[in-house]
């Protein structure tokens, strides 16, 4: 303190100022007694400073001067001292930024210790609470290396738990008790009146009616939900899959699909999917099997599949409040989904399905089917074939349950992850896998955060849902009702559904706007069945020159995937995935032998188990974690690019139309122009500077939701989403109808066309606006 002090002397050439006190009253014994304390300026023109006990007259003209120069002088340096802290912590912030894995400049959110009383230690490097990224990653790795969740996974799975019934109620209740045990920030219910369809008192069941007058009964132990109740009987024919490829094969053989039932395999496509090509062939009611080869097995299980449970319905959510939120007491007026099937469904096991094969006759399957047997409609040794469906529906009361670890910068920004929590039959892969993961989830980000100084800048909210056996109905609910508040508000959705049914093949189905945040991940995580190779070895395998190849190893998002609503209908980016051996399904998935000794005898669960945590846990710590968000607005370019490429090779036929595709080209070089902007933006940008960082992720946030037809109502076609959506407005429909100007000139359209075309423009231009920023921002040549 005596060398600053003696420096401050120098400064202004002059010794430390004092403060004198002393009497006024006059001493009678003539004493002048003093007392200075050399502490402080006396800011008083006309004052006298007292140095050593004498008093020194000071020029008064000079005070005013003196201040002056006092003010200048310490105005100088506390913009000198500014000036050097600055320096100083944008030298320190550099070197944050620069501490990056795989390119990742992100570090965790600072967290600065402001002790008065410990000055020193919170200016110590040791002590500093910054989490980065690679320090994360490991710890994330170290927290779920013995992660063992057979217990839980049994717990899940001790009762059936169909959708709206007791136990499903009370397994909701014990998802909130678990979830309340962790102490996340909150942790609340949400409950909806859905219509389900439940089987009815006597069972469905499929009639042979043989030529002799006896008929041989098929009682299947599984339904089909929203099949309507019907009692039909018709010839049989052969789709092989039921995608509308099969049928255009059948029909091209001159087989008459119109008044039969038809008989397809289960797997590729859902089964609403099968059920709607069906109607389209004209056929009076569907009829479904798993064809053994088509799936894998526990070890010594013979190789025989139960009829399995699904649904019909064209869409997601409850069929009987589209668009509208199944809340109690709603005075919405009665509706009724398009997408509910108008023939019978009914799914029957893979050796009742041999059985129908068998009678088949007529002409021969095509070979590449790899199915031996005949197309129908002719039988062998029957009349005819009958099925009778007596499904009702039932009003069920269901819950979601949410519990939400909030974010230190961004609170109202939020990643979700979810699992359905319900199944029919005990539902270990189906169900339970997924709840426990949930659990465990919420349990080791939770201790991550309290524990290990790890600072989310955006929240965590964890999902469990009822109904997701009916199409999402939970979920779907839980969307519609809360819409315009999950507007930029949700980044992303992560799904735990059946992420177990196998090991060796990772699959994986997502928005564009996640690969490569997938890519980065699946580089991180260990291979289940190698341990010396990561998740990403076996894609790059698919062309060892090109690993940008990888991409075409994704599975667009369909129609029975639980992620599909949150894509297809709110526009909010997501990732489902799920570990197979040799890319086939589970067997006993949706079935009565869905068991816990099934599954254990099927994988070595704790080590999938773990690759799970790891895959979902970076995910959702890079989407918490990262200053700029790991949405990859860039991968849509080559998406568009496709498109146009795809409408390039109809320039003949659309000049013959007098139309061309330049204003489609424009819209996708606005696009790719914005999508660059953002990144030059984004690499300028100071990312301690916090509104503007929000600014730029928001612009981010915008694209899915861009993506989203403002041409069509929500309720008449809920699944907006112009690339990955259902209805006249996406762009597989466009091309369909283009399409049929070649192969079929009096179904084709072209009024429709040249709308869908204009409108499928404007929305890709919509986008390109919205990744630009303001509108004074737009520089486009639309």
């Amino acid at each position: 303190m005596e060398k600053v002090r003696s420096s401050v002397t120098n400064f202004f050439g002059r010794v430390p100022l004092s403060y004198t006190r002393f009497s006024l009253t006059p001493q009678t014994d003539g004493d002048s007694s003093q007392v200075e304390m050399k502490l402080a300026d006396d800011e008083e023109c006309g004052e006298q400073t007292m140095v050593e006990h004498v008093v020194k007259p000071r020029k008064g003209h000079n005070n005013c001067k003196n201040l002056c120069f006092k003010i200048l002088g310490i105005s100088l340096l506390f913009l000198i001292g500014f000036l050097i802290g600055y320096l100083s912590y944008r030298s320190r912030a550099a070197c944050a930024l620069s501490n990056k894995d795989d390119g990742h400049s992100n570090a965790g959110t600072d967290e600065i210790s402001t002790d008065a009383n410990d000055t020193e230690e919170a200016d110590t490097p040791e002590e500093s609470n910054t989490l980065y990224w690679n320090d994360l990653k490991g710890m994330w790795a170290e927290k779920t290396k013995d992660v063992s969740l057979n217990d839980n996974i049994r717990k899940w799975s001790e009762n059936i738990h169909e959708a709206g019934s007791e136990n499903e109620e009370n397994a909701a209740f014990l998802m909130h008790e678990e979830l309340r045990k962790l102490s996340l920030d909150k942790v609340w219910n949400d409950e909806h009146y859905v219509r389900l369809q439940v089987a009815g008192s006597s069972s469905n069941r499929i009639t042979i009616v043989k030529n002799n007058g006896q008929e041989e009964v098929i009682s299947p132990t599984a339904y089909v939900a929203y099949s309507p109740a019907a009692d039909i009987a018709g010839s049989l024919v052969y789709c092989n899959y039921g995608r509308k490829e099969d049928f255009q094969i059948v029909s091209e053989k001159s087989v008459n699909v119109t008044g039969s039932l038809v008989l397809v395999r289960s797997g590729l496509i859902s089964i609403a999917e099968k059920v709607k090509n069906a109607e389209l062939a004209k056929a009076v009611g569907v009829l479904i099997y798993p064809e053994p080869t088509d799936f894998t097995f526990p070890e010594a299980q013979p190789e025989t599949i139960n009829s399995p449970f699904g649904h019909a319905h064209f869409g997601t959510g409850d069929p009987y409040t589209t668009g509208f939120p199944s809340f109690n007491h709603t005075q919405f007026p009665p509706t009724e989904s398009a997408g509910l099937p108008k023939i019978p469904v009914q799914t029957v096991s893979s050796d009742d399905g041999k059985k129908l094969l068998e009678l088949l006759d007529g002409a021969q399957c095509p070979s590449d089917w790899k199915v031996s047997c005949m197309l129908g409609p002719q039988l062998k040794e029957a009349k005819s074939v009958k099925l009778d469906v007596t499904n009702v529906l039932a009003e069920k009361k269901i819950y979601n349950i949410f519990g939400v670890l909030q974010g230190f910068d961004e609170p109202d920004r939020y990643v979700i992850v979810g699992a359905q929590r319900d199944a029919w039959g005990p539902g270990v892969a189906k169900a339970a896998v997924g709840s426990a993961v949930l659990l465990e989830l919420a349990r080791t980000l939770t201790d991550l955060v309290k524990n290990d100084r790890y600072r989310p800048r955006r929240s965590i909210v964890f999902a469990s849902w009822g109904a997701g056996e009916f199409g999402s109905v939970g979920a779907t609910e839980w969307l519609e009702g809360y819409l315009t508040t999950l507007h930029l508000k949700a980044i992303a959705y992560v799904n735990l559904d059946s992420a177990i049914q196998g090991s060796g093949t990772f699959r994986v189905s997502a928005s564009p706007l996640m690969y490569s945040l997938i890519k980065s991940t699946l580089s991180d995580v260990k291979d289940t069945v190698s341990p010396t190779a990561t998740l990403f070895k076996p894609l790059i395998d698919i062309d060892e020159d090109d690993d940008s190849k990888w991409a075409t190893s994704i599975v667009a998002p369909s129609l029975d995937d639980a992620a599909y609503p949150f894509l297809a209908y709110s526009g909010i980016p997501t990732v489902s995935f799920s570990f197979h051996k040799e890319n086939k399904q589970y067997a006993y998935l949706g079935t009565d032998r869905d068991t816990m000794e099934n599954f254990m005898s099927l994988v070595n669960v704790p080590l999938v188990c773990r690759a799970v945590m790891e895959f979902a846990g970076q995910i959702i710590l890079r989407l918490t974690h990262d200053h700029k968000l790991p949405l990859d607005y860039d991968s849509y370019n080559y998406k568009l690019l496709r498109f146009s490429l795809e409408l390039s090779r109809k320039s003949i036929i659309l000049k013959e139309m007098d139309l061309g595709i330049t204003w489609f080209s424009s819209a996708r070089g606005d696009f790719r122009r914005a999508a660059d902007t953002l990144t030059q933006e984004f690499t300028h940008s100071d990312f301690e500077d916090k509104p503007m960082l929000r600014y730029l992720n928001d612009r981010i946030m915008k694209v899915e939701h861009c993506f989203l037809s403002p041409y069509v109502s929500p309720k008449e076609t809920p699944f907006r989403h112009v690339i990955y959506g259902s209805g006249k407005h996406t762009f597989t429909a466009m091309m369909e109808n283009l399409n049929l100007r070649e192969n079929n000139p009096t179904l084709f359209d072209k009024d429709l066309f040249k709308e869908q075309l204009a409108l499928f423009t404007w929305t890709i231009q919509e986008a390109a606006n919205a990744l630009s920023g303001e509108i004074w921002d737009i520089d486009n040549e639309f």
